[in-house]
């Protein structure tokens, strides 16, 4: 079922449970009835809204103890247009009691007799309550039948999240398109479709989210996907177990120089002697700018100045004259480009086309207590991640994420990062549609090429580097991709590839070959 989650009603004309029943919206399809309500209730037993037997249940039954939010809940499987869609029935009968229990309850013999008494209208209204009670019994039954038919898309959007643990969550983010899938969650209803009152709350820096999940201050978080690592190991840090449940964003990143420097920077050697600026030592953004320049035959470590910057505060630096250049996460480099005060030098696509760059991750001990949440949540943010890949989408998530308690940045930038639409500050009005990409799956080629440079870059010990167990330990590419196939979805059937970069191709057969061949090509 195509569903808007920010709509109120079905964009198409299907049934709760994914079946073609209903041949317009709601609204039409309830105007264009009968006004007789016998000739309703036959009208719907025709256009299979329910069955006969259904109609049968709603007549004998005699004692219903189903409630609103039982009943909704059940029905609705999380959709808020569903739900929506069965609030109007309800309405449309006077209220859900006046429904079941004049259809179901003591009152059935009462409206009975009245329509002996009374004639046609007490006889109208109660086969009218009939008709909207037995179509919400109708559409819980088909409801539960397609989630035993094992179609995958109708189970998908029609399965209810249950015995969640908690249902009131706080996930902090930092705000930046990264986060796209998590904060966009909350104004486009993800989080309530799967059962989840969800708030994202702003972090100031990587620092920051990384100690607030060491002491436990909120459920789960927006990370850099070499967070996860980096804290289950240990470095830097005391070591906290972290799950790297999906992957946010590929792509997504560039670095952008200082105006001042239009005219001398072509390639990685003309950086020597800059200041650069990352967002945290572990990110995909050091790893990708140590990689690039020692392409150009610089020392990451003693030829260039690279120290943690929060992205929030990037551009002004940059104003400031405090860095030359940047590995950022957008938007701030369109944002630096926007405020004429940088220029985009590459994007790291062009470094690595599908690389990743930040996570959703929780730590093991929330997980642990929380096993039914954090798979319903994860499910959310992957829904998500579908929805925003979609380039038809992103005009809309542009809108919402610009947002004050969110990225809180022009429309034109954001825009310009989403859709690919963009000016590079040279003068040139550039079209990258996969500027920025949304696939959630977390490739366990992903994390040993992470873990190799970490050790390239002697920010992991060697013997710590045991490739194989941290791919399996900390990336959970299994659950992504059984959530992705309950979504519809169609993730790969293989759980590492070859990764192909702009100067090598990574093997994650055997990192350590890879990391030696680096180092006798490029040094360290």
């Amino acid at each position: 079922m195509t569903v808007s989650p920010r709509a109120s009603v079905p964009v198409d004309a299907r049934c709760g449970c994914g079946g073609n029943h209903f041949l317009h919206d709601h609204w039409e399809f309830l105007e264009s009835m009968p006004s007789h309500p016998a000739d309703w209730m036959s009208d719907l037993v025709k256009m299979g809204v329910y069955k006969s037997e259904a109609l049968a249940l709603a007549t004998r039954l005699t004692e219903v103890d189903m409630r609103e939010a039982l009943l909704l809940k059940n029905i609705s499987g999380g959709n808020p247009a569903r739900e929506q869609f069965c609030r109007d029935l309800i309405r449309e009968a006077g209220g859900l009691d006046q429904a079941m229990a004049a259809a179901f309850g003591v009152n059935a013999i009462e409206f009975f007799s009245n329509t002996i008494r009374t004639g046609d209208f007490s006889r109208r209204e109660f086969l009218k309550r009939v008709a909207v009670a037995g179509a919400l019994v109708a559409m819980a039954s088909c409801t539960q039948e397609a989630s035993q038919s094992g179609d995958t898309e109708t189970t998908a959007d029609a399965a209810a999240p249950v015995n969640l643990e908690k249902t009131d969550l706080k996930i902090g983010f930092i705000p930046i398109t990264c986060a796209t899938p998590i904060v966009m969650s909350e104004p486009l209803g993800f989080y309530t479709k799967h059962g989840l009152n969800v708030s994202v709350v702003k972090m100031p820096n990587w620092a920051a989210v990384r100690d607030s999940a060491i002491a436990g201050e909120l459920d789960a978080y927006h990370m850099l996907s070499p967070m996860p690592i980096a804290m289950t190991m240990g470095l830097g840090s005391t070591a906290f177990p972290v799950k790297l449940a999906s992957i946010e964003n590929i792509n997504g990143q560039a670095i952008t120089v200082a105006l001042k420097h239009k005219d001398t920077v072509q390639g990685p050697a003309d950086f020597r002697g800059f200041k650069i600026g990352v967002p945290f030592p572990f990110s995909m953004h050091n790893l990708l700018l140590r990689y690039y320049l020692a392409t150009g035959g610089l020392d990451p470590d003693t030829d260039v100045q690279i120290f943690p910057v929060p992205p929030p505060d990037s551009v002004a630096k940059m104003t400031a004259g405090e860095i030359d250049a940047m590995l950022m996460p957008d938007p701030f480099n369109q944002r630096a480009v926007y405020e004429k005060v940088g220029f985009i030098h590459l994007l790291t696509k062009e470094l690595w086309d599908g690389h990743p760059c930040c996570a959703f991750a929780a730590g093991q001990s929330w997980i642990d207590t929380n096993p039914n949440t954090f798979r319903a949540v994860n499910k959310a943010i992957i829904d998500a991640a579908g929805y925003a890949n979609d380039p038809a989408n992103r005009v809309e998530i542009a809108n919402a994420l610009i947002e004050r308690k969110y990225l809180n940045q022009p429309l034109p930038v954001v825009e310009a990062v989403l859709t690919g639409n963009f000016e590079d500050g040279l003068g040139n009005t550039q079209n990258v549609p996969d500027r920025i990409g949304f696939d959630p799956y977390p490739w366990k080629s992903f994390a040993k090429w992470i873990s190799s440079q970490l050790v390239r870059w002697e920010l992991m010990p060697t013997d710590k580097a045991n490739y194989e167990q941290i791919a399996q330990d900390i990336f959970l590419t299994d659950l992504s991709a059984e959530l992705q196939t309950e979504l519809g979805q169609t993730p790969p059937s293989d759980p590492e590839r070859m990764e192909t970069l702009k100067f090598d191709s990574f093997d994650p057969a055997d990192p350590a070959a890879y990391v030696a061949a680096q180092v006798k090509q490029f040094g360290k």
